[in-house]
């Protein structure tokens, strides 16, 4: 599974929340005035990817995600986790611990779902 560039995340992000989609609906969605056939190419880009598919519909498509945000997230975190921290997920929450922008409450609650999990 390829990593999204940056002006693919918003799009598969509108992908994601929608589900069946046209292009047409996707700009409308874009916080950034982004040309149709700007997001048009994206999508097939995406869709070459694996990560959308589409209905024919005429001339039409109307597009759908093939890989499900779950699963994209959690391949990434393991790329991360391989590439940033030696694979290790220690070294991983160790950084988020140690990472001065979580509040207390923040960590007080991630202790609190690790020892549920054990």
């Amino acid at each position: 599974m390829e990593r999204l560039t940056r002006a693919e995340e918003p799009i598969m992000k509108i992908i994601w929340d929608k589900g069946d989609v046209f292009v047409k609906e996707i700009v409308e969605e874009l916080a950034e005035e982004t040309p149709y056939n700007t997001v048009s190419s994206l999508v097939r880009i995406l869709e070459n990817k694996g990560m959308v598919g589409h209905r024919a519909f005429g001339r039409t498509h109307q597009y759908f995600p093939v890989i499900r945000r779950s699963e994209y997230r959690k391949h990434m975190l393991k790329n991360m986790i391989t590439d940033y921290f030696d694979g290790s997920y220690k070294g991983l929450l160790s950084q988020i611990l140690e990472d001065e922008e979580v509040s207390e409450k923040e960590v007080s609650e991630l202790k609190k779902l690790i020892n549920s999990e054990l």
